[in-house]
């Protein structure tokens, strides 16, 4: 058997070591990037290699498992790996999330102790280096928040399927005390809790540095029945949440390169055009925050629709231009 399929292998232990219900064939298959009959073969050898793996019936599928965890050996983690995380909690830590980074502090620590010290000697001087010559470019933009004990309560109330109380302040209205039902928080350039209203239902956000007496309440509150965090997500272009609008942007030849390698959106598609331009569609709420991005692209994109984006720039240009004239 070659190398790379030897790396498949312990990676498909490593997959069914790390879930709970195990995997089925086709599971393995889209997982691993090979067709059925390869995982069915891949998965034949990791029985055979790692005796405590199992069946467990599924109707009408089957799902294999591997109960107890894998050794040391197996589960050591690369350079690189070490790496990532290493980085993941430096960037966290150099944007304002200590509480975050910290977390990922102790994974890391926890990762190395479990190691053969064997195998961390090994490792260390690459390590060393690598973190050395790596870093995270911090760019300009709000500080965001995610107090350790508010994050904690939003955990809690979601895990027990509770209600949250909290006192929301946002600038220039009277504080309010809030009860909802807990969907999930988005963490971004700003963080948020994501709820449901108790009475209304409506899917709404709320800045988590502008919560305050934030406790998990009693009683029974879940998200409504069909709601899904990373679906609501994608609907913005940002964090804010409005009407969901079509939008075209059309970018010069100048600017096609760099747009075809930019990530708009999740639903976006490109069309060049015959000029070298290119046409830029997608689906989204947040016009605001698109107006702010669409200002690092100065005159290389022009917005074709919605008409709404186009007047949101307007206002934005406008107060840009108050603020420079002094006003």
């Amino acid at each position: 058997m070659r190398l790379d399929r030897t790396a498949l292998v312990i990676e498909l232990a490593r997959r069914m070591a790390a879930s709970a219900e195990g995997l089925t064939i086709d599971e393995m298959a889209r997982e691993s990037g090979v067709g059925r009959r390869t995982a069915e073969r891949m998965r034949d050898i990791v029985l055979d290699l790692f005796p405590q793996a199992e069946e467990v019936s599924d109707p009408p599928t089957k799902r294999w498992r591997i109960r107890g965890g894998l050794s040391a050996f197996e589960q050591a983690p690369t350079t690189e790996e070490l790496v990532e995380l290493s980085k993941a909690a430096q960037g966290l830590r150099a944007t304002g999330e200590p509480g975050r980074a910290a977390a990922l502090e102790g994974l890391e620590r926890k990762l190395k102790s479990a190691m053969r010290s064997t195998t961390l000697n090994r490792l260390a001087p690459d390590l060393e280096a690598l973190v050395r010559a790596e870093t995270i470019a911090v760019q300009a933009g709000p500080r965001p928040s995610a107090d350790e004990a508010v994050l904690t309560e939003i955990r809690q109330a979601i895990l027990a399927g509770q209600p949250l109380g909290f006192i929301y302040s946002r600038p220039g209205a009277e504080a309010r005390r809030r009860s909802v039902a807990p969907c999930g928080v988005m963490f971004g350039r700003a963080n948020y809790l994501v709820a449901a209203d108790r009475e209304s239902g409506r899917i709404q956000t709320f800045r988590l540095d502008r919560m305050s007496a934030v406790k998990a309440e009693a009683g029974a509150a879940s998200p409504p029945a069909d709601f899904d965090l990373q679906v609501f997500a994608s609907q913005s272009f940002g964090i804010y949440q409005d009407e969901i609008e079509d939008v075209v942007l059309r970018v010069t030849p100048e600017g096609a390169a760099e747009a075809r390698a930019w990530r708009w959106h999740p639903t976006q598609t490109l069309e060049d055009q015959a000029d070298g331009g290119v046409v830029v569609r997608f689906r989204a709420s947040g016009m605001r925050e698109l107006a702010w991005h669409l200002f690092s692209w100065g005159d290389q994109v022009a917005i074709v629709a919605p008409a709404r984006l186009k007047d949101v720039m307007k206002g934005e240009l406008q107060a840009a231009r108050r603020g420079l004239d002094g006003r």
